[in-house]
């Protein structure tokens, strides 16, 4: 069943929220629809998620400060901020892929290769992102929408396992579920003893194999779990203590690098517009 939410803020937008098929297994979220009609220029903060995005859109354009206008777009992991806008008139729908399951659905495409990477689909998946597109923006309602993502995948994943991609290492998955459940706030020295693995082994496997380095990866993690605190009320320095960092002045620090703004400016920008979202 689709869930759908509507947004106001300098225009309307709407999201729609679907689960998908459990054959596809785990490491891919809900997929997210979105529709605007603001019929203004709108932007949002993209922030280091974690997660390999995969947008396929289908009606008007999209556009990434600094690195032009797309359609669609497929971006590996990152440990900065991005500003994603459009013209006020967008259609599309998002996938958020963990980095361990994302070469199921992207060709065997090395993960390094995407890191810190936005790309149109097509130079990773050629005309079949496009068709898929076209299919998409010719469904009549977003059950079949998702319906369609489903069939798709699923064959895009059967495409993809071939035996030159048996996935990735059970240290390097072992070590991304521990960094998970963390929150980042494991050192990877443990990470790596948890594992039976060298830290010098686990960090190269690591980047090759997610994209990003064990430590880099938490930095990310961290950051999520600060959002989500001070989010929800909690102070600064009592968040800095519960994520890891040292002090309250290394949280600030953190935000600064991988956001552009302080916590506090962070917070009230997000707040006081509905297509500010963190992921």
């Amino acid at each position: 069943m689709v869930r759908r939410r509507v947004c106001t803020g300098g225009g309307r937008c709407q999201w729609y929220y679907g689960k998908p098929d459990a054959r596809l297994g785990q490491g891919i979220g809900t997929y997210r629809g979105f529709r605007s009609t603001a019929g203004v220029a709108q932007e949002r903060l993209v922030v280091p998620s974690g997660r390999v995005s995969l947008l396929i859109g289908f009606g008007g354009e999209l556009r990434v400060r600094g690195a032009g206008r797309h359609t669609s777009l497929v971006s590996g992991l990152h440990t900065r901020a991005r500003v994603l806008g459009h013209g006020g008139d967008v259609q599309g729908v998002e996938l958020a892929l963990a980095p361990w399951a994302a070469r199921r659905f992207l060709g065997g495409t090395p993960l390094a290769e995407l890191t810190d990477v936005l790309a149109d689909p097509a130079e990773v998946l050629g005309d079949r992102v496009r068709s898929l597109g076209e299919a998409l923006a010719d469904a009549p309602g977003w059950d079949e929408r998702f319906a369609l993502l489903d069939e798709t995948l699923l064959r895009w994943a059967a495409d993809g396992e071939g035996p030159g991609d048996a996935g990735p290492a059970p240290a390097v998955l072992e070590a991304w579920r521990l960094l998970e459940r963390s929150a980042g706030s494991l050192q990877i020295r443990e990470v790596a003893a948890a594992t039976g693995t060298s830290l010098r082994h686990l960090e190269r496997r690591f980047r090759e194999q997610i994209g990003l380095s064990p430590k880099r990866l938490a930095r990310i993690l961290r950051l999520n779990r600060a959002i989500r605190l001070l989010s929800a009320g909690g102070g600064p320095a009592d968040t800095a203590a519960r994520c890891g960092y040292y002090d309250q002045a290394h949280l600030g620090l953190e935000f600064r690098a991988m956001t552009g703004l302080p916590p506090g400016r962070f917070l009230a920008e997000r707040g006081t517009s509905s297509a500010w979202i963190a992921g």
